[in-house]
C-alpha cells in the first residue's frame, strides 16, 4: 500500500464578507472559477472571520458603551475600555489575566484570549466576535454545498488560538459538520503488538491548522479545500472538543 497523501488548497477571489452573503455559494463559485470544484470527501475550512462577518457579528466601537466593571477591566490590563465591555459580554469567566493578556472562558467553553473577540481584518474601528455557534453555521454551510451540488463534505470552522506552554498561535476547530473531529485508536494494536489506550487525535484541530499554511493572515484567502483525507464519519461537533471542567487538570 503506498503512503498516504494529502493536498490542501487555498481558495481565493472571494469577496469581503457582508450580513446576509451565502458562504456556501459563494465558495462553490469561487471553486469553480478557480479550476478546484468541490469533490465528496472533501474538507472544507472556513475561518471564523467572514462567519461572523455574513452573521452579523462584526460591532462598531463607537457603539459600545462600557460598564464599571469593562473600565476596571481597561485600567488593570490596559485595553480600550469598550473592547473590554465586548469581551467581559462574551465571557463565562476571566481564567487569567497578567499585564495586556487577558484568558477567558467564552459562552462556548473555548478558552482563548480575549474570548476570541478581534480587530484584525474587520476594518478601522471594527469588532469581529465569534459566531454564536459555530457548528451550527458549520453544518449550514455543508447543507447549502450538499443542496447545491449533491456532494457530501465536511466543514470545520477554523480560529486562531494560543496555547499553554508553547509560544506561536495555531489554527483551531471552533465548529464542525459532517464529521467526527476525534479520530480515536483507543483499543487499536500497534504493529509491535501494543494495545493504544489513550489514543485519540483531534484531527479536526489538525485540519483547521494544516489550512492555515495556505491561508495565512495577510493574503486574503479564508477558505481552504482539504482533499484526500479520509475523515472519520459522524455528526460530533467542536463542543464535544471542550474537556470537562471535571477532567481538567488545569482549571
Amino acid at each position: 500500500m503506498g503512503a498516504a497523501e494529502l493536498r490542501v488548497v487555498g481558495l481565493g477571489g472571494l469577496p469581503d464578507m457582508k450580513p446576509g452573503h451565502d458562504i456556501a455559494a459563494l465558495v462553490l463559485e469561487a471553486a469553480e472559477r478557480q479550476g478546484t470544484p468541490l469533490e465528496a470527501g472533501d474538507v472544507l475550512i472556513v475561518t471564523q472571520k467572514i462567519v461572523s462577518k455574513t452573521e452579523g457579528r462584526v460591532v462598531a466601537l463607537a457603539e459600545v458603551e462600557p460598564g464599571a466593571e469593562a473600565r476596571t477591566l481597561a485600567e488593570e490590563t490596559g485595553k480600550d475600555p469598550r473592547l473590554a465591555e465586548l469581551i467581559l459580554r462574551e465571557s463565562r469567566r476571566i481564567v487569567r489575566k497578567a499585564g495586556p493578556v487577558l484568558i477567558t472562558e467564552t459562552r462556548h467553553g473555548f478558552v482563548c484570549a480575549n474570548a476570541g473577540v478581534d480587530v484584525s481584518n474587520v476594518g478601522q474601528g471594527l469588532v469581529a466576535l465569534l459566531p454564536e455557534d459555530p457548528d451550527r453555521s458549520a453544518e449550514e454551510i455543508r447543507s447549502g454545498v450538499r443542496e447545491r451540488t449533491g456532494c457530501e463534505v465536511a466543514v470545520v470552522i477554523s480560529d486562531t488560538f494560543g496555547r499553554p506552554w508553547r509560544e506561536g498561535h495555531t489554527n483551531v476547530a471552533v465548529g464542525v459538520a459532517g464529521m467526527a473531529p476525534f479520530a480515536d485508536y483507543v483499543g487499536q494494536v500497534d504493529p509491535y503488538g501494543q494495545e493504544l489506550r489513550v489514543s485519540i487525535l483531534a484531527v479536526a484541530d489538525e485540519l483547521a491548522a494544516a489550512a492555515e499554511l495556505v491561508m495565512g493572515k495577510l493574503s486574503g484567502v479564508p477558505v481552504a479545500i482539504i482533499r484526500g483525507y479520509e475523515y472519520p464519519k459522524g455528526s460530533g461537533t467542536a463542543r464535544d472538543m471542550v474537556r470537562p471542567p471535571e477532567r481538567d487538570l488545569f482549571r
